[in-house]
């Protein structure tokens, strides 16, 4: 499993309450709904991240 990283975000409060809007329209949590965002953004740029080999 892969570790996750905690780091502070700060949005505006008028994109909050739309991130906040379409994770419960999708059954996500906040969180989960802004990782959603950013990896998608990433794949679509061919930029995704590779698995990482278990050691």
């Amino acid at each position: 499993m892969s570790k996750k990283k905690a780091f502070a975000l700060r949005l505006d409060e008028a994109t909050l309450n739309a991130v906040e809007k379409w994770a419960a329209d999708e059954f996500r949590s906040v969180n989960g709904q802004i990782e959603w965002i950013i990896y998608e953004a990433l794949k679509k740029r061919g930029r995704e991240p590779k698995p990482r080999e278990e050691e």
